[in-house]
């Protein structure tokens, strides 16, 4: 499919394209993908080595079901969970759509663990569903990983519902059951908070369109529809879990919200698109990074790598020629891990385990590599090292580099309950990994 970025004649893309959080780690992961929206931290002596004996603070069972990472803010950890009530049977499908669901009633959660004990503190039941719309198995209604900062936690489930909570008591501020679209095969999607607004994207079978709420309120502040031309009907084709970035461009804030066949800009304050890009594929799950004058994006599947260049020179009054990707990578390219962008490398670990190594500015491959097991959560890096954790319970801990050097595999748990969905999270020096049962924190006792 041919690519093309419609722009504004206002709109310019500068050089430079930094993130509006550029602090590091530190003691924080105040969302997905931390407090750099990419996966770096600064954290300086994390473990690379442990085990069910070695090197765990401490490990919490969680109920019920959730893919959503841990996010920590002061003493507190918070993630979310589902408890689901199953019916006798699944119906096959209807033609053209979801099978009927096995799931006759789900709960939503948010639970609060002590950081230091690992005891759970709060564990809020937020609301009740009956006869929820389908959700994929290899799926969960809590896999939107939520947003906090000082005194609230923004804990979104798709379209099931949102809600704000006051972190100290664990009130419920404020909630939205309204925004609705037909995820097909559950949400995925994550909040992220940026000045006085929450950002959330509905991209469904039925409907897609991005929404900015105030935070203080929960009331909407703008709704803005997709209006993506699709290649076909099917929902497979329509739905994506893509997490938006807020990013200052040139000195302007741009939402950037990548969606299955295109990826957006909006102006934040207003919803107005600013520039798209149509590059084709399904069910993008990767985060955009930046850097080296490119905006890092990929398709969903077939998946695809973009480095589309960000030159200001460029004419940016219409539509831009297909010079404007500067290069295209088909190989290894992950449709559910965000990429991982630092210095002059650019790193991706694809569904089926094939972790790689990129030049940033070229595209070049430096090193590619299978680890095992298949992958659905994100890298994140620190002290040098990437940590890579796999459906199956194994993390894989590589040296950061042009070269590749495997540090050390470990594993956690056995069996069904064994096992990463959610991305890793790191504050002070513990790496705190979720797994289908268990949330761990890793570190030097």
């Amino acid at each position: 499919m041919e690519t093309r970025l419609l722009v504004l004649p206002a709109i310019t893309l500068s050089l430079s394209l930094a993130l509006l959080s550029a602090a590091p780690a530190g003691d924080s992961w105040p969302g997905y993908r931390g407090p750099t929206a990419d996966g770096r931290s600064d954290a300086k002596t994390l473990v690379t080595t442990w085990d069910e004996k070695q090197n765990v603070l401490w490990k919490t069972a969680i109920h019920g079901k959730g893919w959503s990472s841990p996010v920590i803010h002061g003493k507190q950890i918070w993630l979310t969970t589902a408890d689901e009530v199953h019916a006798d049977t699944t119906q096959p499908p209807k033609k053209g759509g979801a099978p009927t669901n096995a799931v006759k009633e789900v709960s939503f959660f948010a639970v609060c663990i002590d950081r230091e004990t690992g005891k759970i503190v709060q564990d809020i039941k937020l609301g009740t569903e009956a006869n929820p719309a389908y959700c994929h198995p290899f799926n969960s209604y809590a896999s939107p990983t939520p947003f906090i900062e000082q005194g609230r936690l923004y804990a979104h489930f798709g379209s099931h519902g949102t809600w704000c909570i006051d972190t100290e008591s664990g009130k419920v501020l404020w909630e939205r059951k309204d925004l609705k679209c037909d995820h097909f095969r559950g949400p995925g999607s994550s909040p992220i908070v940026a000045g006085d607004l929450v950002f959330l994207i509905f991209d469904g079978f039925d409907l897609q369109y991005v929404a900015a709420l105030d935070k203080t309120s929960g009331k909407t502040v703008w709704k803005t529809d997709r209006n993506i031309k699709y290649s076909n009907n099917n929902g497979d084709y329509k739905k994506a879990y893509a997490t938006p970035v807020v990013l200052d461009v040139n000195g302007v804030q741009q939402l950037i919200c990548p969606s299955a066949e295109c990826t957006m800009a909006y102006n934040p304050k207003t919803g107005e698109e600013l520039w798209r890009i149509t590059h084709g594929g399904m069910n993008v799950g990767s985060r955009v990074v930046m850097g080296h004058g490119f905006l890092y994006l990929t398709s969903g599947h077939p998946a695809k790598l973009l480095a589309v260049k960000t030159d200001p020179k460029s004419d940016l009054s219409g539509m831009l020629p297909k010079e404007s990707v500067a290069w295209t990578i088909v190989k290894n390219v992950p449709g559910r891990p965000s990429l991982l962008l630092d210095g002059n490398y650019l790193y991706m670990i694809s569904d089926n385990a094939i972790a790689s190594c990129l030049e940033a500015t070229t595209g070049k491959v430096l090193w590619s590599e299978r680890l095992d097991g298949e992958f659905s959560a994100s890298p994140v890096l620190a002290n040098g090292n990437l940590y890579c954790a796999n459906q199956m319970g194994k993390t894989f801990v590589l040296s950061a580099g042009k070269t590749f050097n495997l540090v050390a595999e470990n594993r956690l748990g056995e069996g069904k309950d064994a096992g990463f969905m959610a991305s890793p999270a790191v504050a002070g020096d513990v790496l705190y990994l979720r797994s289908r049962s268990h949330l761990y924190a890793l570190g030097k006792k």
